[in-house]
């Protein structure tokens, strides 16, 4: 009995390696792909109590020893005062681990629940007043980097968010200057998916805190997407990393954007395309009957 106890927790740990092994080199793959991280950099890690900045923040340690770089890591939590709200989590948590940290206190809860009427979805009033105080908390503590902790899924729910409610192509980037120029936002776990930190979280044991503001909201429109994308990956696992890979693997002058392709200057110039005739080229797709709504071409 002992005997079968033993291979059951030797089998749970060489499983929780493996997932550990595979965040570090996920989130080191990002950093690289990108260059978020340099020589001498001092990264704000914004810390909102929830499993996906945890991960974040705990990877970024690893991987900050690993380094053949220096640079030092703050976390930082904006607490906005929502009700309930357990105060002393982060920091016991973060005293604990032996991190340097800052917890700014602003009331922002207040200000979205007067001006969002009720029912209405708080997330833009309460990003954007959420990004303008971790900006001039980055500048106050030094920090020229600022970390946040959204993951794939996260990336690709804004694509879709973006295309199908605001007819535009366009993502959530991995990394990214500021409007005003000053400050660079970098998300590490762009290559990470929700599931990885989940389970990362659960075996990690993290104190999550949970938002009651927007987390209670039901019908928010990313809920959809997210609901979408699982039920995607139910019926044709693959599917989500093909789009994934989509984003960063684009065709300018087979989209219909003039400003980003020069349609209007266009000329033939008997030089043949080196990759061959890719004008008319066969749907990638496999078996296109498979897709619903979609009805191939049949050859006349």
């Amino acid at each position: 009995m002992n005997a079968v106890i033993d291979k059951s927790a030797e089998k749970v740990a060489y499983e929780n390696n493996k997932l550990h092994k595979r965040l570090c080199r996920l989130v080191g793959q990002a950093i690289g792909d990108f260059n978020m991280i340099e020589e001498g950099d001092k990264v704000m890690v914004c810390l909102s109590g929830g499993k996906d900045s945890y991960a974040l923040l705990d990877i970024l340690l690893t991987l900050r020893e690993r380094a053949p770089i220096h640079f030092d890591i703050v976390a930082v939590n904006l607490d906005q005062k929502q009700p309930n709200f357990p105060a002393d989590v982060l920091p016991r948590y973060l005293t604990d681990l032996g991190v340097p940290f800052h917890i700014e206190n602003q009331d922002t809860y207040s200000i979205v629940t007067r001006l969002i009427p009720e029912g209405k979805t708080t997330c833009s009033l309460c990003s954007r007043l959420r990004r303008g105080i971790l900006y001039r908390v980055a500048d106050e503590l030094g920090c020229n980097k600022i970390a946040l902790g959204h993951h794939r899924d996260d990336i690709l729910e804004t694509f879709f968010l973006n295309m199908f409610f605001g007819g535009k192509l366009k993502g959530m980037p991995a990394k990214l200057v500021s409007d005003d120029g000053k400050h660079m936002v970098i998300r590490p776990l762009a290559y990470v998916k929700e599931e990885d930190t989940e389970r990362y979280a659960a075996v990690k044991g993290f104190p999550i805190i949970p938002c009651d503001l927007c987390g209670s909201q039901e019908n928010l429109q990313r809920k959809q997407i997210k609901a979408m994308l699982r039920d995607w990956e139910k019926k044709t696992p693959g599917r989500v990393e093909s789009v994934f890979s989509a984003l960063s693997t684009v065709v300018p002058s087979h989209l219909m954007d003039r400003n980003l392709f020069g349609f209007t200057d266009l000329k033939t110039d008997g030089v043949a395309n080196p990759l061959g005739d890719i004008a008319f080229d066969e749907e990638p797709c496999s078996t296109p009957a498979t897709v619903p709504g979609i009805i191939p071409l049949q050859p006349k």
